[in-house]
């Protein structure tokens, strides 16, 4: 593809960020959106390992950056995001997770994007009650074998101490899901965000959804905006 034509394709797509806490369910709800909408989840995490396992420029830099036990810093991040952007399968629109973190990174993010004639279409934010998230997070656990979840008090087996799903009668918590870690980590996230939120809210792309209803039901706010936007 030449870089006008990919320039083209890429004017078409939408880039939504999707902004909630740890247990928020976002990974749920991009993997919904993916499937709906067709558009593709971009995890910066995953983003640096794919880019590092490809040994691209920017994955060799992180790589470099990782062993030595430092950050990666926010232009290796752009440079990989910006390579993962340009391949064919992001036609239709990227959500990003993960970043941008700091108002800083989304200055970056939209001179970025504005190289490639995108913008941000929306920033959605999933609002939870803390002390119902810490509720449901603190409870969750898994089954062993085969990773099936379930929570003490929305959703236990069916047979007591036997997974409805591989019969494996092993089950293990996070270690961190518990109510003072969860709690914590709320706290630290809403201080990191609010200015995230504020300043996408100053640029007229912020949305809101309501995070703590049912799952299809958050599905159905998220895809009204999100057809919204893609139209």
């Amino acid at each position: 593809m030449t870089g006008a034509a990919m320039n083209d394709t890429l004017t078409k797509a939408a880039v939504l960020i999707l902004l909630g806490p740890p247990g928020a369910g976002k990974g749920t709800q991009a993997r919904m959106l993916e499937e709906t909408f067709g558009l593709v989840q971009l995890s910066t995490g995953d983003l640096l390992r794919a880019a590092v396992a490809a040994g691209t420029e920017a994955g060799l830099a992180a790589k470099s950056v990782m062993e030595a036990g430092g950050l990666v810093s926010d232009e290796i991040v752009l440079a990989i995001l910006k390579d993962r952007m340009a391949e064919p399968d992001t036609t239709r629109g990227v959500i990003l997770d993960g970043f941008p973190r700091t108002p800083g990174q989304a200055e970056a993010l939209d001179a970025l994007l504005a190289e490639q004639g995108l913008a941000i279409s929306a920033a959605i934010s999933m609002e939870v009650d803390d002390a119902a998230m810490v509720a449901r997070v603190s409870g969750r656990y898994t089954c062993a074998q085969c990773g099936e979840g379930y929570h003490d008090s929305f959703k236990q087996p069916a047979v007591a101490g036997c997974c409805d799903k591989c019969g494996g009668t092993a089950f293990k918590r996070r270690a961190d899901d518990n109510a003072e870690t969860v709690g914590a980590r709320l706290t630290a996230y809403h201080a990191s965000t609010a200015p995230l939120i504020a300043y996408y809210e100053t640029r007229g792309v912020l949305r809101t959804v309501d995070g703590m209803g049912a799952i299809d039901a958050i599905a159905a706010e998220l895809g009204a905006i999100v057809g919204q936007v893609t139209a």
